[in-house]
């Protein structure tokens, strides 16, 4: 029964309504309000009804009349309110409900069948317990309906076929049990239909397949059975599919393949038997394919390799039988996971060589060699072709791997130092005809060729010490030999190592009026940066390091030799270190300048983010990757920076990206390249520095990560830029977003290396436009393994500058 303060006397005559209407039009108005109070949800208004349509959270519509109530992730009057506060009746014109993550508890009121104009509700992320009640059926107007993450009880009323309008159907996570109602098949408006991780039993009802306009459809993590009805494969807008871990039997239907939108199909952790269908391979949109832990058996298709766009391929854990369909390297994958099959034969050199972030194939019949490529290194970040058959020796095209496992084969002949160097011996066990020097194997025996090695080569290196030797003197009389006037009192600092460098400090001292604060343009944690013109014009940036470390002994030596490593590093990308000063006045480190400043800078600015447009924050992000790539895999030694920010990545007329600092805290600590005290900004640091302190490249893939969602969201929450209207840009920001989550796995040893994400630029063209949320949901893990599985479909989250992540 409605409450009195919310509805008008049956008694009073029509007349008498009408007059009271016509005295006091808004009359309605402050019995919402007083049901507001009344929940003691905005207690902080002290009793007083007036203005309520300026409460936080509240909307009204130009009559007074409240439209909107958004509480979402507010705090209550106390720790679980009852939602029966509300009094829902009270709302005759509510079109907005969202009380997610307001820590209500108790079950849905009935009355809640009364927000006849409701089109928007969400209970997300509470306490709610109960069924759920039949009249929510009632709101016809209803357009999104979110329930996920509460305990209800009992199966999905019928009645929610009563809901005509709805688009997006999300309950994940509820509770709830019984069957699908075959009324769901109604909702011919739907668009999204997520009803993962429940206890929904019985068949998939084949109504399902009226829902025409049905883009994505999660029914994983259920107790559902039978087989995949055939009828759907009359949704022809479906673009995931997401039948995950329930106990579904039969074969995978052949009209699948009329899928034609899919881009993600999950059927794995079933019980599905038979073949993989041929006709799998006319999914020509089709990115991620994922049949694992089932029991499909009969060959690989070689129809898979029409699926151009495919990056991600699972198959591991079934009876598949014959060998590697050579056409599967045509496909430019990430993931190629057929491990704990009955697959035979040898590995196919296309499939061996294919760019791939993991590349598995353990616990297989596999035989022959390992392909050695013909010269070209394998481009695999994960590797495993463990417990097979494989035979001969191991290839020199395994070098740059993170991750191998080679163990329990047959292969013979030492292993490779590259590997030694890398791996443990755990990585390959087994194989006992392998030698090399790791625990638990012998060491391989010389060969003539090393005992002739041993003998020329002390002695060719003799000859070698006492030619530089000679060369050094003579070079060192000619210098002595040059006359004292050809030493400028205004040295040209970009030959810094040519040249007196107390005549360089005295040129910077005068430049910057011995460091005055009007010349400083930045402060970290290294020091302070100034803006210096020198006498011939040039423009440097002058880093004044903290001296902290001048007390130690030898420390001027060692940061001459690091600096003097650094300076010779030449990337477009990579601020330029044009040397140093060291003085015992002070110390600094020469830069080339950077006119835009800091991208932290240019994207917390609403004007210069506007200019930094999506075509120019995905070049950023690729000119970053391209740039640690140099520096991880192209230096030797190899250089990590610690502290990839954007505060770090400096910007210069043009907008071009440089980084900046790097190998600053090497500078500084030359023993610190591995384990040091935790350096790095906030936000930014790898997880696995708060428990092992150990730095490695990984650690500056993780940086990468979070750099490049900020740099495609921005600083503030309010948008700044348009959608991008071009499709390769969407693409592209859709690419660069995808690297980004996969940069910021957990486990650093399943990040790429920067080498691999500054190689993967051309896979852009055969992505699909979607959301940054579904793509931060993705589920990049399942039991160790990575997988590209969404948690959920919440709507919204596009690619916005600006908008949080």
């Amino acid at each position: 029964m409605a409450s009195p303060l919310c509805s008008t006397p049956l008694v009073l005559s029509f007349v008498t309504t009408a007059i009271v209407a016509a005295i006091a039009p808004t009359s309605s108005v402050p019995t919402e309000a007083e049901a507001l109070l009344r929940t003691g949800w905005w207690s902080s208004n002290g009793g007083n009804t007036s203005g309520h349509c300026t409460w936080q959270g509240i909307s009204c519509n130009k009559d007074g009349s409240i439209t909107r109530i958004d509480r979402h992730g507010a705090v209550g009057s106390g720790f679980l309110d009852k939602l029966e506060k509300l009094n829902f009746s009270c709302f005759p014109n509510l079109v907005y409900l969202d009380l997610a993550r307001f820590v209500v508890n108790g079950s849905i009121p009935a009355q809640i069948g009364a927000l006849s104009s409701l089109e928007y509700l969400d209970l997300s992320y509470n306490y709610l317990t109960g069924e759920l009640p039949r009249s929510l059926g009632k709101l016809t107007r209803l357009k999104e309906l979110k329930l996920y993450d509460n305990s209800f009880e009992g199966s999905i009323p019928m009645d929610f076929g009563n809901l005509r309008s709805l688009m997006s159907l999300e309950m994940m996570s509820c509770n709830i049990s019984g069957p699908i109602p075959y009324e769901i098949g109604n909702l011919k408006n739907l668009s999204v239909l997520s009803l993962t991780k429940n206890k929904l039993g019985g068949s998939i009802p084949s109504s399902l397949s009226n829902l025409s306009g049905l883009n994505i459809l999660y029914l994983d993590s259920n107790l559902l059975q039978g087989p995949i009805p055939h009828e759907i494969g009359n949704l022809k807008s479906l673009q995931v599919l997401s039948l995950t871990k329930n106990k579904l039997i039969g074969s995978i239907p052949s009209s699948l393949s009329n899928l034609s939108s899919l881009s993600v199909l999950h059927l794995d952790s079933n019980l599905l038997q038979g073949p993989i269908p041929h006709e799998i391979g006319n999914l020509k949109n089709l990115q991620v394919l994922s049949l694992t832990k089932n029991k499909l058996r009969g060959s690989i298709p070689s129809s898979l390799s029409n699926l151009s766009g495919l990056s991600d391929l699972y198959l591991d854990s079934n009876l598949l039988q014959g060998p590697i369909p050579r056409e599967i390297g045509n496909l430019k994958l990430l993931v190629l996971s057929l491990s704990n099959n009955r697959i035979n034969g040898s590995i196919p050199p296309e499939v061996f060589t294919c760019p791939s972030s993991t590349l598995d194939l353990s616990h297989n019949f596999i035989e022959g060699e390992i392909p050695h490529g013909d010269g070209n290194f394998v481009y695999v970040s994960n590797l495993d072709l463990s417990h097979n058959n494989l035979t001969g020796m191991i290839p020199d095209s395994l070098e740059g791997v993170d991750m191998v496992d080679l163990s329990y084969n047959s292969l013979i002949g030492p292993i490779p130092h590259y590997l030694i160097d890398s791996f443990g011996p755990d990585s390959f066990r087994g194989n006992k005809h392998l030698c090399g020097n790791l625990p638990g194997f012998s060491h391989c025996p010389a060969s003539n060729k090393v005992k002739i090695a041993k003998t020329i080569i002390p002695i060719v290196g003799i000859l070698a010490l006492l030619s530089l030797g000679c060369l050094l003197y003579f070079r060192y009389k000619a210098k002595n030999n040059i006359p004292e006037s050809n030493v400028t009192k205004n040295g040209d600092l970009f030959s810094i190592w040519n040249f007196d460098g107390k005549i360089a400090f005295q040129d910077i001292i005068e430049a910057t009026e011995d460091f005055d604060i009007r010349y400083c343009i930045g402060t970290g944690g290294y020091g302070s940066v100034y803006r210096a013109q020198l006498p011939t014009g040039k423009i440097v940036a002058i880093k004044k390091l903290h001296r902290r470390e001048a007390e130690v002994p030898a420390f001027d030596k060692s940061f001459k030799n690091e600096a003097k490593m650094l300076s010779e590093i030449r990337h477009k990308n990579i601020v330029k270190l044009h040397g140093f000063c060291l003085h015992d006045r002070c110390m600094f480190l020469i830069y080339e300048y950077m006119a835009r400043g800091s991208l932290f800078r240019v994207l917390a600015d609403d004007t210069e983010a506007v200019e930094l447009d999506w075509i120019k924050r995905v070049k950023i992000i690729t000119d970053t990757a391209s740039a640690l790539s140099n520096l991880h895999h192209d230096c030797h030694p190899p250089v990590v920076h610690r502290d990839i920010s954007s505060n770090n990545i400096l910007l210069d007329s043009n907008l071009e990206a440089c980084i900046s600092d790097f190998g600053t805290a090497r500078l500084l600590d030359p023993n610190s390249s591995n384990q040091t005290m935790l350096v790095g900004t906030y936000g930014y640091v790898a997880p696995e520095l708060a428990y092992t302190m150990v730095v490695t490249e990984k650690c500056d893939v993780y940086s990468f990560g979070v750099l490049a969602l900020e740099t495609l969201t921005g600083k503030h929450p309010d948008p700044r830029l348009p959608l991008p209207s071009n499709r390769r840009v969407a693409k592209d920001i859709v690419f660069a977003t995808t690297i980004a989550f996969a940069c910021l796995r957990w486990n650093p040893k399943f990040r790429p290396t920067m080498k691999c994400v500054s190689r993967k630029r051309a896979v852009a063209d055969r992505l699909q436009i979607i959301s940054v949320l579904q793509l931060k949901n993705h589920d990049l893990y399942v039991d160790g393994e990575r997988r590209i599985q969404p948690r959920n479909a919440e709507q919204g989250g596009e690619i916005h500058a600006g908008s949080s992540t």
